[in-house]
């Protein structure tokens, strides 16, 4: 039996991003996992949002899962193993593919807040999962200061174009701030 009464797979940037709000949001979801008694799945680089988010969470007490192929951690040093508090889990990996899978198959919900190209690539892959009929876990979006706007104008240029059916909509949420996160999460997961 484990000590969490649900699993969060967050997916952001390993970097800050231009903008302060960036770095709080990532701190205050790592913060609100522990509070919700939910574990951090994560891709246990201790840089940019990914290692603030996984700070905040270690220091509040939360439970963390890393995952890291060999050839990232000279690159990004596994945070989550170095922070202390007992309840981090590393998993090294091979390769980048199974890093995905194992973080995605270790979650019950999937958080993306703002980040680049592996962010997108993260997102867009457990959302063509999703489409296809291979998992229905939640797929929240955090529109921090309006970072995924773009990305969703861009959907529903694919949808109006006929190259996604308008049903792509429903299987991912976005979400303005951490309550509505946090609301998101709790109507989806134990213990919320």
């Amino acid at each position: 039996m484990h000590d969490f009464a649900a699993s969060v797979c967050l997916y952001c940037g390993a970097r800050p991003g231009a903008e302060p709000a960036f770095v709080a949001a990532a701190r205050d979801c790592g913060t609100m996992l522990a509070r919700r008694h939910w574990r951090l799945v994560y891709g246990a680089g201790d840089q940019g949002l990914m290692g603030e988010a996984a700070r905040a969470a270690i220091r509040a007490g939360a439970p963390t899962m890393g995952v890291i192929p060999t050839h990232l951690m000279p690159r990004e040093r596994a945070g989550g193993a170095r922070a202390g508090n007992g309840r981090e889990t590393l998993v090294i990996t091979e390769t980048m593919h199974e890093r995905k899978k194992v973080m995605f198959t270790n979650a019950d919900a999937v958080v993306v807040l703002p980040g680049g190209a592996g962010t997108l690539d993260e997102f867009f892959e457990v959302l063509t999962w999703a489409q296809i009929g291979l998992h229905a876990k939640p797929i929240l979006l955090l529109d921090v200061a309006g970072y995924w706007q773009p990305l969703l104008a861009l959907i529903n240029h694919v949808i109006d174009l006929g190259f996604a059916d308008p049903s792509l909509r429903e299987l991912f949420s976005a979400v303005p701030d951490l309550p509505a996160l946090e609301a998101a999460l709790r109507a989806h997961l134990p213990g919320g």
